[in-house]
């Protein structure tokens, strides 16, 4: 009985504590979601200049290809190529990823004061994370792709290098899907849900588990 009453009274004292208390201070989570938000800027700034590179380059090659290119086959294909080229540049400019943008209205807040408003934007941003991996994300390509396969397959009567064209376009808008920052995912998702009980009370609460070369526990927020 007196091991019953000592374990209860551990669990409340612990309930009781601050976040600090279990290894991570509420300054440290703002400081996670800074760095959080940060990487993903350098990232999605690396991000987009790559691909925007990568499709300008396309454009200019297709485009020189389709007047110079010896063979019609060749020719025909580039033209295909240039409108591909030209709607993938474009949605990189239409479509910029959140993450400068969430970045700067994060550093506008005031640290502490605003922590909830810091939660809700990481929420935010990580919510975007996920959609631009969906499969309504990947409808767009898919369209665009299939034209272009039918277009050299059934249009042109050369179905085996309109199915490489389709493939090929898929591969590629998968790999820049899948290239996309995540860190506000990864920093929303530290955290998971639970809930203790003591006796007829109950605590919502989230946790994660911390581990570092200077320390490892569990941090708590509620």
């Amino acid at each position: 009985m007196r091991f019953s009453t000592a374990v209860i009274a551990s669990l409340a004292l612990l309930l009781s504590l601050p976040p600090v208390a279990f290894g991570q201070s509420l300054s440290q989570e703002w400081q996670g979601y800074d760095d959080a938000l940060a990487r993903g800027e350098r990232h999605a700034n690396l991000w987009q200049a790559s691909w925007v590179g990568i499709y300008g380059a396309s454009l200019g090659l297709n485009a020189y290809q389709a007047s110079e290119a010896s063979d019609r086959d060749d020719r025909y294909d580039a033209r295909v190529g240039v409108v591909k080229s030209a709607l993938a540049l474009g949605g990189m400019f239409l479509n910029r990823q959140p993450h400068p943008e969430a970045y700067r209205n994060f550093r506008a807040l005031e640290e502490g004061d605003d922590l909830d408003r810091a939660r809700a934007l990481i929420r935010e941003t990580a919510a975007d994370e996920q959609q631009r991996r969906s499969f309504e994300a990947r409808l767009g390509s898919l369209a665009v792709n299939t034209a272009s396969g039918l277009l050299i397959g059934v249009g042109d009567g050369r179905g085996r290098d309109g199915a490489i064209n389709f493939a090929t376009g898929m591969l590629i808008s998968e790999l820049q899907l899948q290239t996309q920052p995540r860190q506000a995912g990864h920093a929303l998702n530290r955290f998971q849900p639970a809930q203790a009980s003591l006796g007829e009370l109950r605590f919502d609460y989230e946790y994660a588990l911390l581990a570092s070369p200077e320390q490892l526990g569990v941090a708590i927020r509620y």
